[in-house]
């Protein structure tokens, strides 16, 4: 092995270039023929193509792996590349990097689908993938593939009892107006009635697939905790493996519905709603079936073009004063549901959020939803106020309340201690930051790692990221913690007035659908680093056993 010398110049190979660079350069071109091939090995012939043909799950991992590894692996080589160049240089490298990773990202998400969409939408936001990461999977939030209607058209009848379709609605639009991992969305009118449908139906075989891509994402996560990153990654797994499975059941997700929206109503009593909730036709729910009222509106993220339309500058004061009455709404929103309620929709990103005429917000998917013990409930609004007053070593209390372990001692950086902190739990950035950078210098978990995280906390985190990024996005920067500051306190003046017992959400009991069910023998390997990597072994040998 050759040492690099202490210069700002890599040593030359013999054959010209420098060694960093053509490393980087065959990695990419390895991914290039495995990715734009689209894997031709996978179909292969004769008895081959058939086993793998049945076992889709098998076939499904092999597509993870052999594409997922040459673009980590390739970030890797540009990271050394970068501490060779001067600062200018350092932004081009990456730059061509994000915008070579995105295209093979975006490809790998689109043609696997299933549980990839939701990962598309928690990396795909302004505050914290690269832009070009952004630009290519933001267009998976709300417009992924769907499934044809005639495969649709099976499941509607099937669930709903009737003949065909024809015979329960006057009018049913073919075309999906939105299609996502777990399902798409029809419009259509029910017969005998003016007003407009939405119709949400599951996609079927979706949810093997999808707990699939969670295992493999499990053994991947394991890999990037012990190498890469500071936080416990593992936590959040789980905890989306939780939620994921309960999504694939609507009647749950039509109650959650009605929880929420029968709060906002109460709300209303007293003031304005901050948004307006979706109520699903009682008779015409089923597991994998739900119609819902029809929400008007346009998607979040084009409110800039909306008010152009309109004969007003996107960037001027009245579009900002519109932006933040909206980003103030939805904070408003989240707040009640989070500190008051302890039940919260936890889905916000820009698919699921629609602006009507009159301004009014609609949030849509009630899918994933979280229910907090008044417990942990009370922690949360103690840390929240902890955090508007900016204390580290508050903070840092609050945190090991509610089971955040740190790494390190708060003492020897406060003020790196307080940027980690709002970093993951408001809606600010650190001072000279508009995202956070995975792999460069600057990342808010660079100082202090995150040694355990409680899963029951991820959605509140990610919740808070999605609004952090739709901040980032209108250009509108706010603090959540200063805006949910008065809430928190009225949440702990009535939980000190009650008994708070420790209890848990129905999540664990409703989630007897069963680990048990997927552990299957093959897929054991990928719950530990050591089986993550026999099984990296075995796919290469098959990629190089089966050429094209």
């Amino acid at each position: 092995m050759v040492l690099l010398q202490q210069t700002n110049e890599l040593p030359v190979r013999p054959g010209g270039g420098h060694p960093a660079i053509w490393l980087e350069d065959h990695v990419k071109q390895w991914a290039d023929s495995v990715l734009d091939e689209k894997l031709s090995f996978v179909p292969l012939r004769s008895l081959h193509g058939r086993l793998l043909k049945k076992q889709k799950p098998l076939d499904r991992t092999l597509q993870f792996w052999t594409r997922s590894i040459p673009i980590y692996v390739s970030y890797k080589f540009c990271q050394l590349r970068t501490q060779f160049c001067d600062k200018e240089s350092q932004e081009k490298v990456w730059e061509d990097q994000h915008e070579w990773a995105a295209d093979k990202v975006h490809s790998m998400f689109s043609e696997l689908g299933g549980f990839f969409l939701k990962v598309a939408q928690l990396v795909g936001k302004p505050d914290l993938a690269p832009d070009a990461w952004v630009r290519k999977l933001v267009t998976l939030c709300d417009a992924a593939p769907s499934t044809p209607f005639s495969v649709m058209k099976r499941v509607l009848e099937r669930e709903l009892g009737v003949r065909a379709v024809d015979d329960l609605f006057e009018e049913f639009h073919e075309i999906p107006i939105g299609s996502a991992s777990v399902a798409q969305v029809h419009r259509a009118r029910i017969k005998g009635s003016r007003n407009y449908v939405a119709v949400k139906v599951q996609h079927p075989g979706v949810e093997e697939l999808m707990m699939t891509d969670i295992r493999n994402l499990r053994a991947f996560a394991a890999f990037v905790q012990r190498f890469d990153l500071k936080f416990d990654m593992l936590s959040v797994i789980n905890e989306l493996e939780e939620q994921v499975g309960l999504e694939f059941d609507f009647e749950r997700e039509a109650r959650s519905m009605d929880r929420i929206a029968n709060s906002f109503s109460v709300y209303g009593q007293q003031k304005r709603a901050p948004v307006m909730v979706p109520r699903p036709i009682p008779h015409l729910v089923t597991r994998q079936v739900l119609v819902m009222e029809f929400m008007e509106g346009i998607p979040i993220l084009q409110l800039g073009e909306a008010i152009s339309k309109r004969g007003f500058s996107p960037n001027g004061a009245v579009a900002e004063l519109a932006k933040r009455n909206i980003l103030k709404a939805l904070t408003e929103a989240y707040g009640h549901m989070i500190l008051k309620d302890g039940f919260f929709h936890a889905d916000p990103h820009p698919g699921n959020i629609l602006i009507n005429d009159d301004g009014k917000i609609a949030l849509l998917d009630y899918g994933q939803v979280k229910e907090l013990p008044n417990d942990l409930r009370l922690k949360y609004a103690k840390f929240v106020l902890a955090l508007h007053a900016g204390e580290p070593f508050e903070i840092g209390r609050s945190l090991e309340k509610l089971g955040v372990v740190i790494g390190e001692k708060i003492e020897t950086d406060p003020a790196a201690f307080l940027v980690m902190a709002s970093g993951m739990f408001d809606t600010t950035l650190p001072p000279g930051h508009t995202k956070s950078i995975p792999f460069g210098e600057g990342s808010t978990l660079e100082k202090f790692s995150v040694k355990n995280f409680p899963k029951e906390l991820f959605f509140v985190l990610r919740t808070v990221h999605l609004l952090r990024g739709l901040s980032v996005a209108m250009d509108i920067p706010y603090s959540c913690a200063a805006e949910w500051k008065d809430l928190a306190r009225q949440a702990l003046c009535e939980l000190s007035e009650k008994p708070l017992p420790s209890s848990t959400s129905n999540v664990s009991r409703e989630l007897s659908w069963k680990r048990s069910k997927w552990k299957r023998p093959f897929f054991a390997v990928g719950t530990s680093l050591h089986g993550c990597c026999k099984f990296t072994f075995l796919q290469a040998l098959l990629f190089y056993w089966y050429p094209h």
